[in-house]
């Protein structure tokens, strides 16, 4: 059985390895260019210097690490497009892997010689769905490591690894998405018994679910926390901290939002000016955010939740063999 899965699979690997060749020849050369520009800035040294704590004293160095951080977002910007790429390819593996996995073999007919031939159903879905499941994993794994590498000067010298694409693309979570993405392609192809079907299916179902769970359920994993400086004050929101903002606005001295998504700069020596008057004495900005020190505890959350799902979903393709005739 193993031995026939991989030959039934191995052209599919091949086509994996070149594609992730590919992926490599970009990701290298361009990630030793952000790591070497990164060092060469100082921005690591800057941004230690400024610690960890949501708020800090503006200082020289505070503007000198804002500048050092938007020189090297103006020479790598574009690589953001790139990483979107990185986002959408686990569920390639679900499309092109998963998918055909059940639904081709039922399609052609194949199964009924695989059964007739002293393999039963439950052995023949553990062989196929443990080898290429334990390919992908390792495949997946790679792929992980190296998209983290490749992503973490970029991060680091802009919002933090909390916020949308920064996250999706590093830690353990890609691997976890990979997972779910083949066990929703198996699903799908059990349920819908052609190919085609199946690979639409699991497309949807892979976006949906993700997008809900980013949207809805990521920034409540953790209770929020919020944070108050005024604009005549001495203290700001730390850039290095890798904080993810949720929501901001302006309140005023009663607590209510007066001015959403807009923040109060610092008070110039003639004061705040029109601005306070328009929002009235005593405003202050406020932040909603998720802490950035809780990046792994938010990572395993989600990289449960995945696996969980994936897991069921196998499960639930497994029993549907049994009504397969």
């Amino acid at each position: 059985m193993i031995w026939l899965t991989w030959r039934q699979h191995r052209k599919q690997a091949l086509f994996t390895l070149v594609a992730l060749g590919v992926l490599a020849a970009i990701m290298v050369p361009t990630g030793l260019a952000m790591h070497a520009k990164y060092d060469s800035l100082g921005l690591a040294a800057c941004r230690a210097a400024l610690g960890s704590a949501s708020l800090i004293t503006q200082t020289e160095s505070l503007s000198d690490c804002a500048s050092l951080g938007h020189q090297f977002q103006e020479q790598f910007s574009g690589m953001v497009f790139v990483a979107v790429l990185f986002v959408v390819l686990p569920v390639l593996v679900g499309v092109f892997f998963g998918a055909p996995l059940i639904a081709r073999e039922i399609e052609q007919g194949t199964h009924r010689l695989v059964w007739t031939q002293g393999v039963s159903r439950l052995r023949w879905a553990l062989v196929k769905f443990g080898l290429v499941g334990a390919i992908t994993a390792v495949l997946a794994v790679g792929y992980a490591l190296g998209v983290s590498w490749w992503f973490r000067p970029l991060v680091s010298a802009t919002t933090g690894r909390l916020t949308y694409i920064s996250f999706d693309v590093q830690g353990v979570v890609p691997i976890a998405y990979t997972l779910f993405a083949l066990a929703l392609g198996v699903f799908a192809g059990a349920f819908w018994h052609r190919v085609l079907p199946a690979m639409g299916i699991a497309l949807v179902g892979f976006a949906a679910v993700r997008v809900a769970i980013e949207v809805l359920a990521r920034p409540r994993y953790l209770p929020a926390q919020a944070l108050t400086f005024f604009p005549d004050g001495t203290q700001t929101p730390n850039p290095a901290s890798g904080d993810w903002v949720l929501s901001q606005g302006v309140r005023n001295a009663a607590g209510e939002m007066v001015l959403p998504n807009a923040e109060l700069g610092p008070c110039g020596p003639q004061g705040c000016g029109r601005a306070m008057n328009e929002v009235g004495p005593g405003a202050y900005n406020w932040l909603q955010y998720q802490p950035g020190d809780r990046f792994w505890a938010f990572q395993g959350i989600e990289t449960g939740i995945f696996v969980l799902l994936a897991a069921a979903l196998v499960f639930f393709a497994i029993r549907r063999l049994r009504t397969i005739a």
